[in-house]
């Protein structure tokens, strides 16, 4: 992707001006993003998807539209009778994920790939029927608001007051104040930064599609990744195991003794003496399938071919490794050049896979065998 171009998709403007100016500063609304858009999914296929066990997906009636006066908020699988009726207004579905499952989908979101894969996480399409939403809330993500159905009216605002209404099954903000208000229509699109409180409400029965980023937490990732370099200390640390020929004996028979607090020091130190362990735990997290995440089958391909990624398939890369679906490898040389290529642009043609070493090569049958990526004429 050339990032210096502008692109209608961003209002006109280049995805560096985006990147310089909005990202992560300051909501953008974009006419027409996408001139004559239609949903690629109707409702029923959308229904269909939140009926599946490996799809996440969720439904939240909203306080009028409930017998009882409440919120409501169920997780999915769903079957037919767990809707309201679609000529009720107030109710809403919201599917995750659909990029993984719809290759339509998938290649919408990769117009947004000029953002880095670490950052890009799915897309969400939500379906609402009249006055459907889930209430004025924030997210503590960027996420892109692709109208595709319908209308659906959007109040924004910079919200210092974060406190959420007690005892409320979906996360609603107790004192939202709106500063802009917003209509949008099929092809127009909305982006707001973390924090920015907002409310969307369908005005008829509309579509939505969020593309959301991730934004991993400081304490989450610390963790991920001490467990990531525990796994891998158990191979490259070593077996030796604590002696002290030298212990006297003690009178306070609790307290730790300093030589086994000086053997746990060195034993943290070596786990953390090569100087690639933290990239290399990094890559491999980032690059980790989601837990409802399944590969179905062995995708199996002949010489002579070239090779596309699965879209579920996560591949990332730094300047010694390639990462792919929480597994990495050593790369250096041309088949690091055309690994790259193939995480960049999610392909390689038949005479680049031919010019990959013979090992180059037969890992790309493994990961074919793995259903991560599959054989293209």
């Amino acid at each position: 992707m050339n990032i210096t171009t502008p692109l209608q998709l961003l209002g006109g403007i280049s995805p560096e001006t985006f990147m310089r100016v909005y990202w992560e500063k300051k909501p953008l609304l974009i006419r027409a993003a996408i001139p004559g858009f239609k949903p690629l999914l109707d409702r029923a296929e959308l229904i269909d998807l939140a009926a599946q066990d490996d799809v996440e997906s969720r439904l939240v009636v909203q306080a009028q539209a409930d017998k009882q006066g409440q919120w409501r908020l169920k997780h999915g699988p769903f079957v037919r009778k767990d809707y309201p009726a679609f000529k009720q207004p107030g109710w809403t579905v919201l599917v995750q994920g659909v990029d993984l499952h719809d290759e339509r989908v998938h290649q919408l979101m990769n117009q947004f790939r000029f953002v880095p894969d670490a950052r890009l996480d799915d897309l969400m399409i939500s379906y609402a029927t009249d006055t459907g939403g889930v209430g004025p809330h924030y997210d503590s993500y960027d996420v892109f608001l692709l109208q595709a159905q319908g209308r659906r009216h959007w109040r924004i605002g910079r919200q210092k007051d974060l406190s959420l209404v007690p005892d409320m099954p979906v996360k609603i903000l107790a004192n939202f104040v709106a500063e802009q208000e917003f209509v949008l229509e099929p092809g127009d699109m909305l982006y707001l930064p973390p924090d920015w409180a907002h409310d969307g409400v369908a005005e008829g029965d509309c579509m939505t599609y969020s593309i959301g980023f991730r934004s991993p937490v400081k304490g989450e990732i610390a963790r991920d990744l001490l467990q990531c370099l525990a796994e891998q200390a158990v191979d490259d640390v070593g077996c030796a195991i604590y002696r002290d020929p030298k212990q006297p004996a003690v009178t306070g028979a609790g307290e730790i003794p300093e030589g086994l607090l000086q053997f746990a020091r060195d034993a943290l130190a070596a786990a953390l003496k090569d100087p690639l362990a933290l990239q290399r735990s990094l890559g491999e997290i980032m690059t980790e399938p989601k837990p409802h995440v399944w590969f179905h089958g062995e995708q199996e391909f002949e010489e002579g071919v070239g090779v596309r990624l699965d879209r579920r398939t996560r591949m990332m890369y730094d300047a010694k490794h390639v990462y792919i679906n929480g597994e990495s490898f050593r790369a250096g040389g041309a088949d690091a050049k055309r690994m790259r290529k193939l995480a960049d642009e999610r392909e390689l043609s038949a005479p680049e896979v031919a010019k990959l070493s013979e090992a180059a090569r037969e890992l790309l049958m493994q990961w074919g065998e793995d259903g991560w990526l599959y054989g293209l004429v």
